[in-house]
Formats: structure tokens, C-alpha cells, sequence
């Protein structure tokens, strides 16, 4: 999983794009995405849960009231909440309290009752039994109207309705990871698979979800969904199959919206995900690092949000943020494109004279040329709405290295996104100038990244009309690192056919600029003891597992797209040589169509790996074949299509031999 290449730079539009819609970072720009302009809608949706949540009903129906009237009118919402003030008043325990609830439910929870639905009054005369029992008492008949969860499925059950009613869904970003730790948490279950991300998403996706929201009355009358739709959202966010068809009657039919209800009911440790963004964030460069006083490895939780702070109160004062404008930078993909197996042997010719005063002059032009980067970077201000913003602190994970053991560790991060920043922009001889003076050991250790950087100063050079210098580099680097490894033999035969060219063709063919500028920074981060970001780890392994789900399913995810996960996968290598990539197995998830699919009878592997070759004939399964055994039978589209297999496509001899 570690290996599976991701689009980098597709990960960076997407998380600036969250940071700006949750007004994390200080940016005037608008969000890109339409789904994530909804701020001001989701902050009283999260402050009207907050209301419920602490048992403050009366100040949640008040936001209501003004925001979302209509939601009101709904009996059955408008009873639930009654219910819940009705309980709250008795758990003061007050006299006047008491006093009041009998008065309230007299008024205003009888009358609703009669209306709301039809066990709405069995339940209205139940609950008044909570005037004798005690709320610690665990074994009355309401000791559930006492739980205080109850509070929180009502909040959920609300939220869900706001969300729709204002359409204010979390941004793109947000579902995409609930969505892809999901199908990750139900691959590695299902396949007997430890996951390696299991102590980050344990904790950052929780458990519970939101209740869903209930459809309107008029929805109820007969209506006919497609099976592939019903059968394609209950798989894709874990419902029943009445589930699903009341969601998308719900959603009116529309499939697209119903996935975003059902998948923003997943709850993410809002937290535990701010942090994760914002370490990613520091380590890309889009945000500044704040680390003034991180010398030293720090404890606890040192990351409190100062995000309510004026800018006065952020200028250099610890990690809390250094006064520093900042910006998005848009260096950035496939990490693991670029990281191939790499040889060991020793490079004669590559490093210039290490000396002191090279690191030193070295380390000055970094300082001089990333005070312009970190102008640019944006200042990171948390979430202002949330009052308890606890996180653990991930990065600033750092270890003495060798050659820069007395660099600071901001000074460290400056060099390694300045590396990152001349190799995207093509500066590949700079690159390897000023890594040598820092650590002349570099790339004995790292081939494959100095051929990948002599193969774009051979291009630069060749683009312009020097092909005397292109051959110099050629024959002194490029041709003594493919006889030391005969992979590279290959990428290097095709970056020599580029001399054939025009030379104004030559750098415009697609070099994967930002996957190279990724990879450098990983390598020499971790050279440096700048460990990569947790969130990197996540995204390889859940692409991963998305990936191989679908190969199961044979077939291919319908809200890929609106998720950007097609676009996460993409992995633009063109020129330059992806070792990795040409050992991994990476064809695509649209086996099969929505007609007709082939299935050998195959399974994956627990690794991963290739199907199981010693397997039964080729059996051409229908499509409605297989919704057929999946609605009958309530199984996986996967498990469908292995019995199908079995019974030569028959759905009904499938069904007959599992009920006989």
C-alpha cells in the first residue's frame, strides 16, 4: 500500500479548497467547489447540534425558527424535539421545572402528538412515565428517554434535515475521506487485512452516525427507483436496501444527492482531521509552519487553536503561529510514481566538493530565496467557531542528521520545500548542487532521483538547442547510472530519442514536474528527519483499498468523480522513469460494464495481490442477473458474482439452491 501512487497535486487542490471553505486559513479567494460554499449554513447547523447536544432545546428551536422555519412544520421533527425539551425540564429536578414540564406537555406535546404520526401518541403517554421514575434509575421502563445519547441522535437526526434543506454539504474533501476510510475499514474486514492506518482511522472516523433524515409523507406514495441505483448507493455507504430507497426518496430520486446526505452522516473527528490538514498543509508549503521555538521535540498537545486570535497576538509566539503571510504553492503528485526500488551502489561523479563554506552558502541561499516562498504561504487560523479544539500534534517529528545536525528545524523545513520548489520548476542542476553541499551522500543512497533530475536537466538543455551540453549529461551521469542499474536503461533510451525532436517540442511533452518535486521531498525530508505527513500515509493506503474493492465488484464506482478520486489516481509519468509504477499492478476498476460482467470465479488475495489463476471457466454474468441475487439475497455485489459463477449465470437456480 505504501507504494501506491497518488496524484499529489490533485490532493493539494482539494485540501486548499477545504481549508479555505472552513475558513482555516486567512484567503480572500473563494472556495472552487460549489459544494463547499455553504460556511455560514454548516456553522448553524453546528451550532444548533451543539444546542441539542448540551440539552438546550429551547435555543435550538430558536435558531430554527429563524434559519429554517419550515423545518418546523414537520410534526414528526417538530414532536421529537418536544420530547426531548419535555425530559430536559424533568432532569433539572426542580419544583418549577416539574411544574412547567406538566404545563408544557398539557400545551404543546399532547396536541402534537395527536398529529405527528401514528405511534406518536403511545409514545406521548409512555414518556410520562418519566414522573415516577427516576433518570438514574437504569432498569424503568425510560431509562432510554433519560439517556443523554438521546440528545445526540436527536441532534444527528436534525442535522441530517439541515443539511439538506440548506444543501449544506461538507466540503469535497471531507466526504471523500469518510467515504474512502469506509470502503478501507470494510475491504480490510472482509479480507482478514490488519490495516497499517488502523490507529489513524479508528479514531478519525467514528463510529457513530447521524440519524438519517426521514422523507417527507408525500414521498411515501409508490415510487419506482432503478435497481442498479438502490443496489449502488447501499453498497457504497453500507445500507439496507429499504434504506437506501427511503434515502432516495428522500433525495427525490436524484442518486447524487442522496449519496452526499448518507455520506456527510458519517462523523469525522473534525479535530483529529484540522490537525492532519494542517500538518500536510506545513509540510507542502501552502501554510506557514508557525514553528518558531521547535528545536526540540514537544509533548502533550501543543498545538491549541489560537485561531479566534488577533494577528498581533500570533507575531513569532511559539507554535502557535509566527507572523507570516502565506499562500498556496501548487507543487504537488504522485509521490510514489517517482520512488522506485533503489540500488545502492556507490556514485563517483555526481557531487561536487562538499566543503563547510559550500553547505554554509548553500544554506544562506536558501534562507535569501525562502523568504519570497514563505511570503507567499497563507497563515493558518483554525476553526473560530470551535471552542474546544483539542488535537494531538503530529508533526515536528525530527531527528539529528548527519551534515545538518545543527540546522533548526524551521530552517530544515525551508531547505527541503525550497528543493521541492526548484525541481518543479524544472531547476534540476540547482536541485542537485545545493543537496550535495548539504549531504554529499545523498544520492549515493537516492540513484533513481539523480537520474530522474539529470534526465530534466538533459531535457532543459535539449529544449533549448544545446545538445552538445544534453550528450555532457548524458554521458557523464545519465549513462553511468543505467550501467549501474539495467532498469533505467529503458527511460534512458527514451529521453535520448527526445534529441530527435523539435526543440521547442521537447519541454512541453507532460514531464511530471510536481511528482519529482514530491518524491525529492519525501526522500531528502526523511534524510533530514522530516518525516512525511500522516495524511499522505492514509490517501496511499485508502486509494488502495478503493482500488482493489472495485476490482472485487467488478465494476466501477458511480461517485468517483464527484468525489475527485478519479482524479486523485491520476498519475501523469510521461517522460520521466516510475520504477514503482512499472512493478505494481495498476489497471484501472472499470472491469466490466453496466451490461455485462466477466468473472472467472477469481478473488483477490489478502494482499492485494493477483487473482487466483486456478480458477473456474469464464462466466459472462448479466447485469441484472447480479442485481437480481443482490436484492434477493442481500449480498455484495462481489458475493453475487462468484455464485453466479458457480450456477453458469443463473440467478434462479443461485436463489433455488440457497433456499432449498
Amino acid at each position: 500500500m505504501d507504494s501506491w501512487p497518488v496524484n499529489w497535486e490533485a490532493l493539494d487542490a482539494l485540501i486548499i479548497d477545504f481549508a479555505k471553505s472552513e475558513n482555516l486559513i486567512d484567503d480572500s479567494s473563494p472556495p472552487s467547489s460549489p459544494l463547499s460554499s455553504s460556511y455560514h449554513s454548516r456553522l448553524i447547523i453546528r451550532q444548533i447540534r451543539r444546542s441539542l447536544e448540551v440539552g438546550n432545546i429551547d435555543a435550538a428551536i430558536d435558531f430554527l425558527r429563524v434559519h429554517a422555519p419550515s423545518v418546523l412544520e414537520d410534526q414528526r421533527l417538530l414532536f421529537r424535539l418536544q420530547k426531548l425539551k419535555f425530559i430536559e425540564l424533568l432532569r433539572k429536578g426542580t419544583r418549577d421545572d416539574r411544574a412547567f414540564a406538566i404545563d408544557y406537555s398539557r400545551k404543546f406535546l399532547a396536541p402534537c402528538a395527536l398529529n405527528a404520526y401514528p405511534e406518536a401518541y403511545e409514545e406521548f403517554k409512555h414518556l410520562l412515565l418519566a414522573f415516577i421514575y427516576d433518570k438514574d434509575d437504569q432498569t424503568s421502563p425510560v431509562a432510554n428517554e433519560w439517556a443523554e445519547k438521546r440528545r445526540y441522535e436527536i441532534a444527528g437526526l436534525v442535522s441530517s434535515v439541515l443539511r439538506a434543506y440548506f444543501h449544506a454539504y461538507n466540503p469535497i474533501f471531507s466526504m471523500t475521506m469518510s467515504y474512502l476510510m469506509s470502503i478501507h475499514k470494510g475491504f480490510c474486514f472482509r479480507q482478514g487485512i490488519v490495516s497499517p492506518i488502523s490507529n489513524l482511522t479508528e479514531r478519525l472516523l467514528l463510529e457513530e452516525r447521524d440519524f438519517p433524515a426521514i422523507p417527507p409523507e408525500s414521498l411515501y406514495e409508490a415510487q419506482v427507483f432503478d435497481e442498479v441505483d438502490i443496489q449502488a448507493l447501499a453498497h457504497a455507504v453500507e445500507l439496507t436496501r429499504q434504506g437506501a430507497i427511503d434515502s432516495l426518496r428522500f433525495a427525490k430520486g436524484d442518486l447524487f444527492e442522496a449519496f452526499q446526505n448518507e455520506i456527510c452522516r458519517m462523523r469525522l473527528d473534525d479535530a483529529m482531521l484540522d490537525e492532519l490538514v494542517r500538518e500536510y498543509c506545513v509540510y507542502r508549503g501552502i501554510v506557514e509552519s508557525g514553528m518558531k521555538t521547535l528545536s526540540e521535540p514537544l509533548k502533550g498537545n501543543p498545538l491549541e487553536s489560537g485561531c479566534c486570535s488577533s494577528p498581533e497576538s500570533s507575531i513569532d509566539v511559539d507554535h502557535r503561529g509566527a507572523k507570516r503571510s502565506s499562500s498556496e504553492t501548487s507543487a504537488t503528485t504522485d509521490l510514489s510514481s517517482m520512488q522506485g526500488t533503489e540500488p545502492t551502489n556507490i556514485l563517483e561523479d555526481c557531487s561536487p566538493s562538499g566543503s563547510h563554506h559550500s553547505e554554509n552558502s548553500s544554506l544562506l541561499r536558501n534562507r535569501s530565496h525562502g523568504a519570497g516562498e514563505r511570503s507567499k504561504r497563507k497563515r493558518w487560523r483554525g476553526r473560530c467557531d470551535e471552542l474546544d479544539f483539542i488535537s494531538d500534534n503530529h508533526f515536528n517529528r525530527c531527528r539529528k542528521q548527519e551534515g545538518v545536525e545543527h540546522t533548526s528545524v524551521e530552517d530544515k523545513y525551508e531547505i527541503v520545500l525550497r528543493m521541492k520548489e526548484l525541481a518543479s520548476t524544472g531547476m534540476a542542476a540547482e536541485v542537485v548542487e545545493e543537496i550535495n553541499a548539504l549531504d554529499p551522500n545523498f544520492f549515493e543512497e537516492n540513484p533513481v532521483l539523480l537520474f530522474q533530475l539529470k534526465q530534466v536537466e538533459f531535457l532543459k538543455l535539449a529544449g533549448l538547442g544545446d545538445h552538445s551540453g544534453a550528450l555532457r549529461v548524458a554521458c557523464s551521469h545519465l549513462g553511468p547510472l543505467a550501467a549501474r542499474d539495467p532498469n533505467l536503461l529503458k527511460p534512458l533510451k527514451e529521453t535520448l530519442v527526445s534529441l530527435l525532436r523539435p526543440s521547442e517540442d521537447t519541454l512541453v511533452t507532460g514531464l511530471p514536474l510536481h511528482a519529482l518535486a514530491t518524491s525529492l521531498q519525501v526522500a531528502f525530508g526523511k534524510r533530514l528527519g522530516i518525516e512525511e505527513p500522516q495524511l499522505m500515509r492514509i490517501m496511499r493506503a485508502t486509494l488502495h483499498t478503493h482500488s482493489e474493492w472495485f476490482k472485487l465488484q467488478m465494476c466501477k464506482d458511480r461517485f468517483e468523480s464527484l468525489l475527485r478520486i478519479d482524479s486523485l489516481k491520476e498519475n501523469n509519468t510521461a517522460v520521466l522513469t516510475s520504477l514503482t509504477a512499472s512493478k505494481s499492478n495498476a489497471e484501472s476498476c472499470t472491469l466490466g460494464s453496466s451490461q455485462a460482467t466477466i468473472s472467472s470465479a477469481t478473488r483477490v488475495s489478502d494482499d492485494g495481490g493477483s487473482p487466483n489463476q486456478a480458477s473456474s471457466r469464464d462466466v459472462i454474468c448479466d447485469e441484472n442477473a447480479i442485481l437480481k441475487v443482490m436484492e434477493f439475497l442481500a449480498l455484495p455485489r462481489a458475493d453475487a458474482i462468484h455464485l453466479l459463477a458457480q450456477y453458469n449465470g443463473n440467478a434462479e437456480t443461485v436463489i433455488q439452491q440457497i433456499f432449498a
